[in-house]
């Protein structure tokens, strides 16, 4: 009988601070707790909101209190997180794209701010597609799947990272309306672009 191992990775961003909270690490769980992974069924919650192409953000969704010892008026909290299951040498897995009602505040609530907040969660989205592209191509290792896996899941987190910091820095956190626009138009480009990944599970 062929051992099943269950591994869960999340990561949360606060946008803006650039400050990650601690990375819940990779741990197997023991056979009698492992339930079949199923397809992706994420529902909006209290706190959380997952990705959707017909649900934008509205400040309403902004719960945290604003922070009032720094420049930016609004800040937005995603997370990417990734759940697998190796049976059988056969590979499972369910990733998540979610918005942190709670983490996230608006201390300027106009329409154009939140346009780019709302970039900010496509941009996780973006990514998530990519996680889900990348383990659709991964042939499993049975001697280095954990590892092989983990490094898939860190390397897009890194790419996620660098284009969001791409994307305050250039757009100097929407200060600048022209650059802004072409960013939003460019993440629309690469959502339309990664389509074919959207059904990840």
């Amino acid at each position: 009988m062929n051992p099943a191992y269950l591994f869960i990775l999340l990561l949360f961003v606060v946008n803006f601070s650039g400050t990650p909270e601690p990375e819940v690490k990779a741990a197997p769980l023991p056979d009698h707790m492992l339930a079949p992974l199923i397809k992706h069924s994420i529902k909006e919650e209290d706190e959380m909101i997952p990705w959707a192409p017909d649900r934008r953000l509205t400040w309403e969704d902004f719960l945290c209190s604003p922070q009032r010892n720094t420049d930016a008026v609004a800040s937005t909290s995603t997370s990417l997180g990734l759940a697998y299951q190796v049976k059988n040498n056969h590979l499972s897995y369910q990733i998540t794209c979610n918005f942190s009602k709670t983490k996230s505040w608006g201390l300027m609530k106009t329409n154009y701010i939140l346009a780019h907040e709302q970039g900010h969660f496509d941009i996780t989205e973006i990514f998530a597609r990519k996680l889900h592209q990348s383990l659709l191509d991964y042939k499993i290792n049975r001697n280095t799947f954990k590892s092989d896996i983990d490094s898939i899941y860190q390397s897009i987190v890194k790419q996620k990272e660098a284009f969001q910091n791409t994307y305050d820095d250039e757009t100097d956190h929407s200060r600048r309306k022209a650059i802004q626009l072409e960013w939003l138009n460019k993440i629309q480009d690469l959502l339309n672009e990664s389509s074919p990944y959207d059904n990840y599970p």
